[in-house]
C-alpha cells in the first residue's frame, strides 16, 4: 500500500465549495487517513479503512461523498437516499450528520438523521421527499424500511462506520439484512478500528476489489498517552478518586466504570464531594444524555462517568484525563478508552485505579499494548500487596450492564463517548487538521 503525502487540503482535487468549508473550519492540513483515503474515494474505489476514532475518520469519507455529490447536481428519490452511513450509535449519528452539514454548507445537499430512542414522525417527514445523504443506526433504518417510509434500491455509496463496535452491539445480522436491500453496483466504504474474524468475513462479502488504509493500528494508539496504574484496596478506591480531583488539571476527565448503576453512583459521588459530574450510559434518556454531554463540553461538569458501550462516538474536545475507576476486563476496551484523550496529536494522560481482583486484567492490558504501564506509587493508598501479586485468577466476565445494548429493533438502545483532544491546543488555528470532527 502506498503511503501518500499530501500537505494541504488545497492539494486535494475537492470542489471549490467543500474546500471553502474546510477552510473557514480553520483547516489546512489533512490527517494521515485523510490524506490516504480521499484521493482513492475521490477515484471512486472501494475502500477497508482500519482506524480508531479521533484520526479524521468521518471527514476522510465525507469530503469525498460530498465532492461527489456536488457534481452530480441530481435531485433525490421520494423515500430514498442516494449515500446511507451505517453507525451503531445515536450519538454518533448525530456527530456524522453535523460533519456533513459543516462540510457541505457551501452545496445544495440535504440530508437527514435518524435513531433510535426518539419519536419516528420528524424523521420519517424528512425522508418524504428523498435525501442526498442519510446517516442512520440500523436499528431505526430497518424500522422505517419495514414501514415502507425508505427504499434503498437506488443507493449510490454505502458507508459501514465502526464496524468492530456493530459486531460488539449484535448489529451483524441487521446489517446483512441492510447490504441485502443495496443494489448491486454501489461505492463502499467500510471502516473499523480491529479487525477480527466475523469482520474480515462482513468485509469480503461487501467490498470488490478494496483499496486498504490503515493508520494508528490498535496497539500503537496508546504510546502518545501518559498512562499510569494506581494499585488501591477496593475500599480506597472513591476515597483516591475524590483525591485525584483535588489536581487542578484534571479539568476535564472521563471517568469509566463497568455497570450503569457503578456509573450513576460515581457520578453521584463526585457531585457530592464537591466536583461537578454526571454519568451517560444506555438506561438515560435521550435528552439526559445530551444534556450531559453538553455539559461536559461547556465545561459546567468537569467530570463525564460512562460506560464501556458509552466509550466511543462522542466528540468531546479538551480531555485532559481518562480514569479507569474500574479496569475493563477486555483489554481493547482499555485501547478505546483511553483513546479518549490525546486526540488529534495532543496530549493527555490515562489513569487506571486497581485493585486485587483486577490485577490479571491489567496483565492481559500490558500484554495487549505490549507496553509496561508505569505504577505510580506517590499516591496516599498505595498498596504493595496489590502490586506485587502475580498468577493472579481472572474474575468471572462483569455482566454486560454497563453501557446497554444497541439499537434493536423497535428498541431505545444508546451508546457513547469518545473524548477528544488533550489538554493542551495548538495556539496557531491554520494548523489544525480534521481530526477533531473524527
Amino acid at each position: 500500500m502506498q503511503t501518500l503525502t499530501i500537505a494541504r487540503f488545497e492539494d486535494l482535487a475537492l470542489a471549490q465549495p467543500i474546500q471553502r468549508a474546510v477552510a473557514e473550519e480553520g483547516y489546512t492540513t489533512p490527517t494521515p487517513i485523510q490524506q490516504q483515503a480521499i484521493p482513492h474515494l475521490l477515484e471512486g474505489r472501494d475502500l477497508l479503512g482500519c482506524a480508531q476514532t479521533g484520526t479524521g475518520k468521518t471527514a476522510a469519507f465525507a469530503l469525498p461523498i460530498l465532492h461527489r455529490l456536488g457534481l452530480a447536481h441530481k435531485k433525490p428519490t421520494p423515500r430514498h437516499t442516494r449515500v446511507l452511513v451505517l453507525v451503531p450509535t445515536r450519538e454518533l449519528a448525530v456527530q456524522v450528520h453535523d460533519s456533513f452539514r459543516v462540510y457541505g454548507k457551501h452545496l445544495h445537499i440535504k440530508t437527514a438523521v435518524v435513531y433510535g430512542g426518539v419519536g419516528q414522525g420528524t424523521q420519517v417527514r424528512s425522508l418524504q421527499t428523498g435525501v442526498d445523504i442519510l446517516v442512520a443506526t440500523p436499528g431505526r433504518l430497518l424500522d422505517l424500511i419495514d414501514q415502507g417510509y425508505l427504499r434503498l434500491d437506488t443507493l449510490e455509496v454505502f458507508v459501514l462506520d465502526e464496524a468492530d463496535r456493530m459486531l460488539d452491539m449484535g448489529f451483524i445480522q441487521p446489517i446483512r439484512q441492510v447490504i441485502e436491500m443495496l443494489p448491486p453496483r454501489r461505492h463502499n466504504l467500510f471502516f473499523s478500528a480491529t479487525m477480527p474474524p466475523p469482520i474480515q468475513k462482513l468485509a469480503g462479502s461487501m467490498l470488490v476489489n478494496p483499496v486498504r488504509v490503515e493508520v494508528t493500528p490498535v496497539a500503537s494508539t496508546v504510546e502518545i498517552i501518559d498512562q499510569s496504574v494506581m494499585y488501591v484496596e477496593h475500599d480506597r478506591k472513591r476515597d483516591l478518586l475524590v483525591k485525584l480531583f483535588q489536581d487542578k488539571s484534571l479539568s476535564r476527565v472521563i471517568v469509566f466504570t463497568r455497570t450503569k448503576h457503578g456509573a450513576n453512583r460515581v457520578a453521584e459521588m463526585l457531585d457530592k464531594s464537591g466536583t461537578p459530574a454526571d454519568a451517560i450510559h444506555g438506561n438515560k434518556s435521550q435528552s439526559a444524555r445530551q444534556r450531559a454531554l453538553e455539559n461536559f463540553r461547556v465545561g459546567k461538569i468537569r467530570a463525564l462517568v460512562a460506560t464501556d458501550l458509552a466509550a466511543r462516538g462522542i466528540d468531546v474536545d479538551g480531555v485532559t484525563h481518562v480514569i479507569n475507576f474500574e479496569i475493563p476486563n477486555e483489554s481493547e476496551s482499555y485501547v478505546h478508552r483511553i483513546g479518549r484523550t490525546a486526540r488529534a496529536g495532543a496530549s493527555g494522560k490515562a489513569i487506571s485505579l486497581c485493585d486485587d481482583e483486577e490485577r490479571a486484567y491489567m496483565k492481559d492490558i500490558e500484554r495487549l499494548i505490549n507496553k509496561k504501564i508505569r505504577v505510580d506509587e506517590s499516591q496516599p493508598y498505595h498498596s504493595d500487596r496489590i502490586a506485587n501479586l502475580t498468577n493472579t485468577p481472572r474474575p468471572a466476565p462483569a455482566r454486560k450492564g454497563g453501557g446497554g445494548h444497541g439499537h434493536a429493533r423497535g428498541k431505545n438502545h444508546p451508546r457513547s463517548s469518545n473524548g477528544r483532544a488533550g489538554s493542551g491546543s495548538s495556539g496557531n488555528r491554520s494548523s489544525r487538521n480534521l481530526g477533531r470532527r473524527r
